[in-house]
C-alpha cells in the first residue's frame, strides 16, 4: 500500500541475521598482533617470565654441577675414592652430569610450556 505523499519503504535484511555476530572489543592476541602498547607490555612480560626462569635453570645446574670440583678440592679423600674400580671424579664427571643436565632441561621445558599456557589463556581472556 502506498501512501499519496510517497513510495512505500521497504526493510532490507541480511540474508546472515542468524550468524554469530564478531566481538568488536580488543581482546590480547588483537593488540599483540596490531603491535600496540598493550601487546607490547603482554609480549615483554612473557619474555621476563621465560627469561627469569631460563637463568633460574642454570645458576642451580651451574650451582651443583660446579660444586663437585670444590668438592674434590675441599675433601682430598675424594680424589681417590674409587667406584667399582673407577676414579669417584671421573664417575661423577663422566656419568652423573648427563642425568643433572637432562632433569634441568626438562623441567626447563616443563616450565616453559606451563608459562606460555598460562599467558596463552590469559592474552585470550583479555
Amino acid at each position: 500500500m502506498s501512501t499519496p505523499d510517497g513510495p512505500r519503504r521497504v526493510r532490507v535484511t541480511s540474508p546472515r541475521t542468524s550468524a554469530a555476530r564478531r566481538t568488536s572489543g580488543h581482546t590480547g592476541t588483537r593488540e599483540i598482533d596490531e603491535q600496540t602498547r598493550v601487546g607490547e607490555v603482554y609480549m615483554s612480560s612473557l619474555i621476563q617470565s621465560q627469561l627469569r626462569l631460563a637463568l633460574l635453570v642454570i645458576a642451580g645446574t651451574a650451582v651443583i654441577l660446579g660444586s663437585l670440583p670444590l668438592l674434590f678440592f675441599l675433601v682430598p679423600a675424594t680424589r681417590t675414592l674409587g667406584v667399582f674400580g673407577i676414579p669417584l671424579p671421573w664417575v661423577l664427571l663422566g656419568i652423573v652430569v648427563y642425568p643433572v643436565v637432562y632433569v634441568a632441561a626438562r623441567l626447563y621445558v616443563r616450565n616453559a610450556e606451563r608459562i606460555e599456557a598460562e599467558f596463552t589463556e590469559f592474552v585470550g581472556r583479555q
